[in-house]
């Protein structure tokens, strides 16, 4: 398998599909690259060259005791976008990877970065603060831990029915359209993280104020959000993103979850298209 190796030793597993111009995906929390498979294939397709790595700690990558702050993992993606060649990149970040493009933005100024695409991230800012009143409040993220170290495979089977909207109806199929088999998936992935690494990165995401990023995008960015995301809730991401982003284009998916790459699948892959060749 392909890996590359980070300036603190750290192997990462990646894909690199396709030729052209080069487009990193980053992928979400407590996911892998594979995630990004349904996406990934349309835009090799379309004559992009689409780049997915394992974050450090979960799919196929090492999983090193430490190094779960956006600084290591901003450092991570600078070192996988060498290690490939990336020039006049587009970043795409889902959900955490969204946090990985804007701190790469402030403490890599950018480099080599064409465009950048922020996919129901969760940036700028989740915890609730006395400036940051759309915020969720730390009492949530303490019972997620909690849930995880108690028994993470519970956990995980009702946070994927979260992420991805999906109601049972009388077991004829989900409201969202993803599958019953989507959702097993995404927890039969997450558990092949180190609960370390998850954890860890759990504390990242919703503790890191990205608001002091925000001034350094200075590219195109695409910004696409679900009004009905439960897990990383409209106002106090996307569209205080797209407030704080100058020059930023905001896409509204009205009724959609989280989990977007599957719930919206054709939508996003054509928004993303679109973007990228304009």
């Amino acid at each position: 398998m392909p890996f590359i190796e980070t300036r603190d030793g750290t192997n990462l597993y990646y894909k690199d599909w396709g030729t052209g111009r080069p487009v990193l995906l980053l992928h979400g929390w407590p996911l892998s690259s594979d995630s990004w498979d349904d996406v990934a294939l349309p835009l090799a397709e379309a004559g992009f060259r689409a780049i997915a790595y394992d974050r450090r700690g979960f799919g196929r990558s090492d999983q090193p005791w430490d190094g779960y702050t956006y600084d290591t993992l901003a450092d991570d993606l600078a070192d996988v976008m060498e290690a490939v060649g990336a020039q006049d990149a587009a970043l795409v970040g889902f959900s955490m990877g969204g946090g990985e493009v804007a701190r790469y933005m402030s403490r890599h100024g950018g480099r080599n970065v064409r465009q950048a695409a922020l996919i129901a991230s969760v940036v700028p800012y989740m915890l609730k603060t006395d400036d940051n009143p759309d915020g969720t409040p730390q009492s949530v993220f303490d019972g997620m831990a909690e849930g995880m170290k108690k028994d993470r495979a519970h956990f995980f089977a009702s946070f994927f029915k979260t992420f991805y909207g999906t109601t049972l109806l009388q077991g004829a199929g989900l409201r969202s359209g993803v599958s019953a088999e989507m959702v097993e998936w995404s927890r039969d992935t997450a558990m092949k993280a180190s609960l370390k690494a998850t954890l860890d990165c759990a504390t990242a995401f919703a503790t890191t104020d990205f608001r002091p990023d925000l001034p350094h995008f200075r590219v195109p960015t695409l910004i696409i959000h679900g009004t009905a995301d439960e897990t990383v809730p409209i106002d106090a991401a996307g569209r205080a993103a797209a407030r704080g982003i100058a020059g930023s284009t905001l896409i509204e998916y009205e009724g959609a979850p989280h989990g977007l790459f599957a719930s919206d699948k054709e939508r996003l892959i054509g928004d993303l298209l679109t973007f990228l060749r304009s």
